[in-house]
């Protein structure tokens, strides 16, 4: 199976880091990031990654090289104009069999999924799309009044709420590529709204495992605390299981 990993963006909120270093190239502990998630995938039996490279791909070039010292096959494919997150996988369409599937998955994210699962899950139950999520809590800073005709009914303090929100790793069939514009920004949900809106299926599963998504630099301070307490191998994450 082919993976796709996303590293092509500018990583504005990372600045002043990345006016010289791609967000990928970022060290998390001894390693770039990128690094630790081939060698992740690597290590889950997936051997053919392509890197879809803009912001600075020639740094990500020079560092990844044919991936032979990874262990892996690493191709390429270059956004000429940012993309978005669905965009770039027209520049893959080519590679593909008919019945393939990919992972694809955004080039900021550490996680102990076991990417295994997800894949077995998506081919089992034949979706066209599968997005991997996770949980957002988000806790009101205020206690929320319920007011019915001038008089407070109750008050919450400070309640929270659940959202399931995109964990930015997908098992993608061929079947989901034709509707993904060639040469033109495109994103995840506009894909996800356009199976939709054809009768496709997209399923979801649930990441029940350590996931963090590494946008600004206090959260790459935050998960090199965390890799510090996680049971990891010299090789990287271990998947965490059921």
């Amino acid at each position: 199976m082919k993976a796709v990993i996303l590293v092509g963006g500018q990583g504005t909120r990372l600045r002043p880091l990345t006016f010289s270093i791609p967000k990928p190239l970022l060290p998390v502990g001894e390693r770039p990031l990128l690094q630790i998630v081939i060698e992740q995938l690597r290590d889950q039996g997936i051997d053919e990654v392509v890197l879809a490279v803009g912001y600075q791909a020639e740094l990500i070039r020079a560092f990844c090289e044919d991936g032979r010292k990874f262990g892996v096959a690493i191709s390429y494919v270059t956004e000429d104009e940012p993309l978005g997150t669905a965009g770039p996988l027209s520049l893959v369409r080519g590679m593909l069999e008919e019945d393939e599937d990919i992972l694809l998955m955004n080039g900021d994210v550490l996680t102990n999924l076991d990417f295994r699962r997800l894949v077995d899950h998506g081919q089992r139950a034949g979706h066209d799309l599968t997005v991997a999520y996770t949980e957002h809590v988000y806790e009101s800073p205020f206690g929320v009044l319920n007011v019915d005709d001038g008089r407070v009914e109750s008050i919450v303090e400070k309640p929270t709420v659940t959202y399931a929100i995109s964990a930015g790793i997908y098992l993608v069939s061929a079947r989901a590529l034709v509707h993904v514009p060639d040469g033109t920004f495109f994103t995840m949900p506009e894909l996800i709204e356009r199976l939709l809106e054809d009768g496709r299926t997209v399923g979801a599963f649930h990441v029940d495992a350590f996931w963090m998504g590494l946008e600004t630099i206090s959260r790459f301070e935050e998960a090199m605390q965390e890799l510090q307490q996680l049971s990891d191998d010299v090789h990287g994450l271990r998947p965490a299981g059921p």
